[in-house]
């Protein structure tokens, strides 16, 4: 463990330690009362994309009641799990906070229907990845600081917040491209966040799927993960309400799987004993990580949700009109720009001044993505509804 000066918990040598960040894009003074990462959290927070998550929802289901999960709630549901690993294995929770507090900042309205759906507008631009496009959010996009655009985050931050990339892409960024052209690993911050993000949304899709009717609990039990904490639920509280049942469930499924991601990592730590970050870097493999066991587990749920949930034809036909508005919004802006807001439109100009017909496409890509659900539902009854 190390012996040098830290916010909080003492960091184990192989953490992200804050006074050896790789630093900022733009070099600024930092403050003594917080650290780099825990700065770069709080920009975060108070940015305009984080607000926003509130109105973009997670997955484009059927109305589920007066409480659905949204990119915001599953953003802190995600922030909270990273930050008990993080403490538990002795790694910088900050950091892991930050990265969990911004990894879906460049998200599209009505959830993975609109993502795919502007990735395939895209496709003669360059295409369209929502982790790219949180870095894009928070490197170039939020305008509120007057000596540098974005949030100017530090590079660990930047490397949770990206967690997968194209080669073409990554050969852009320099720094933060190296990793996924010269095969190396992220942070085991980095690491832990994108597990917490898998644990976080397989876990409640099945919650919401459930109080939506879109599954049943018999299907599930042909799940082991899920049967296995059910059976032990129905044996220990035969008598509970059904919804207390469910919520108990969700509660183990979460738990077990951050036991078993908390046991198994540390001990490949234990095995693997990086004297640093830089160990970790260049490790073959990840070492944050489920048990084979678990890791099964978890692809079965992930199949089952694929084919039972997301291929749902309620679901569908949301995901089909989600579709077909992000698609009709883009065509339309792409085609006449003067329809865009004011502040959109010069970006379309200053991009189309710098990057041509891609630009051009980039800018309303960025537009498009900044959308929450209501608002582009809005804005297609705006451009395409002559009663408006």
């Amino acid at each position: 463990m190390s012996d040098r000066p830290a916010f909080g918990p003492v960091l184990a040598a192989y953490a992200c330690h804050p006074e050896e960040s790789r630093g900022r894009r733009i070099a600024e003074p930092e403050t003594s009362n917080r650290t780099v990462f825990q700065r770069d959290r709080d920009r975060v927070v108070h940015c305009r994309a984080f607000r926003r998550l509130m109105h973009k929802t997670q997955v484009f289901v059927p109305h589920v009641g007066d409480h659905p999960r949204t990119r915001l709630t599953h953003t802190l549901e995600v922030s909270q799990l990273a930050r008990t690993i993080a403490r538990a294995l002795g790694l910088n929770e900050d950091l892991a906070e930050a990265a969990a507090m911004g990894h879906d900042l460049g998200h599209t309205p009505f959830g993975h229907a609109g993502q795919d759906a502007l990735n395939a507008c895209m496709q003669d631009y360059g295409g369209f990845e929502h982790n790219l496009q949180s870095l894009r959010v928070v490197d170039e996009l939020e305008k509120r600081y007057a000596e540098f655009p974005g949030l100017n985050l530090t590079f660990e931050t930047r490397e949770g917040i990206l967690k997968h990339c194209s080669r073409n892409n990554a050969e852009t960024l320099g720094e933060l491209g190296e990793r996924f052209l010269n095969r190396l690993q992220p942070s085991l911050e980095a690491q832990l966040t994108n597990l917490a993000d898998e644990i976080a949304y397989n876990s409640h899709d099945v919650d919401d799927g459930l109080r939506s009717g879109l599954i049943d609990v018999e299907a599930l039990s042909e799940v082991d993960l899920f049967r296995e904490q059910y059976d032990i639920v129905r044996g220990r509280y035969p008598q509970l309400a059904p919804r207390r049942t469910i919520h108990e469930v969700v509660r183990r499924l979460i738990g077990c799987q951050v036991i078993d991601l908390v046991e198994t990592s540390a001990a490949r730590l234990a095995g693997a004993a990086p004297a640093d970050i830089e160990a970790v870097r260049y490790h073959a493999e990840p070492l944050i990580s489920f048990s084979e066991s678990m890791r099964e587990k978890n692809l079965e749920l992930k199949r089952f949700l694929r084919t039972r949930l997301y291929r749902h034809y309620r679901v569908h036909r949301m995901t089909s009109k989600a579709a077909q508005t992000i698609t009709a919004l883009f065509h339309a802006f792409l085609e006449d720009p003067r329809l865009l807001p004011d502040d959109a439109y010069r970006h379309v100009q200053e991009m189309e001044t710098s990057g041509g017909d891609s630009g051009r496409a980039r800018a309303v890509a960025d537009y498009i993505a900044g959308m929450t659900d209501r608002y582009a539902i809005a804005e297609y009854d705006r451009v395409f509804n002559p009663a408006i």
